[in-house]
């Protein structure tokens, strides 16, 4: 099943799950529903507190498929694409192994997510193979865009503490 949200392209998707005494069987991507190829894959695993992002290519954007394997995270977007009807706001979903929802980001979109749970297991399908020297990051905190975070006090990686705010991303990097 598929939800439409009020930002262009960015969907959530309810996927199949077939469970008996033995465990469960769970489908997480079907390309065609999307038109999308994910080239590039990868996976995380995260602590409970943990907050990654938000994260973007500049050059080079990647559309992104999420889905949580284990655990459950409060996931977010923010939308830069600057002619958007919904540039500068945030979209937020809680993803989990219970709802079986995964998210389709579209590329032009800042990403981040906290986790909820004490192990959380996250797979990325990504439209474009990963560009370091592109990867920029947007404070999680910024006081412009208005997230409500789950979590007080979130484990943030050194990189992410780096992280600038959204007027200073804008400046430098949406002209």
């Amino acid at each position: 099943m598929i939800y439409k949200t009020k930002f262009k392209d960015l969907i959530v998707l309810k996927k199949k799950s077939f469970q008996d005494k033995r465990g469960y069987f769970k489908e997480i991507l079907l390309e065609k529903e999307l038109k999308q190829k994910f080239p590039f894959m990868c996976m995380s695993y995260s602590k409970k507190n943990v907050l990654r992002g938000l994260h973007i290519q500049t050059k080079n954007p990647q559309g992104k498929y999420i889905s949580v394997i284990k655990g459950k995270i409060f996931d977010v977007v923010v939308d830069l694409r600057k002619k958007s009807k919904t540039y500068g706001k945030f979209f937020s979903v809680i993803l989990s192994e219970k709802n079986n929802k995964s998210l389709y980001v579209p590329p032009g979109f800042a990403h981040g997510f906290c986790t909820l749970s004490d192990r959380n297991y996250i797979v990325y399908g990504c439209t474009k193979y990963r560009d370091a020297k592109s990867e920029k990051g947007i404070r999680y905190d910024d006081y412009n865009l208005k997230i409500k975070w789950p979590i007080k006090k979130p484990l943030l990686s050194i990189k992410d503490k780096k992280n600038i705010s959204f007027y200073e991303f804008k400046d430098k990097y949406l002209k």
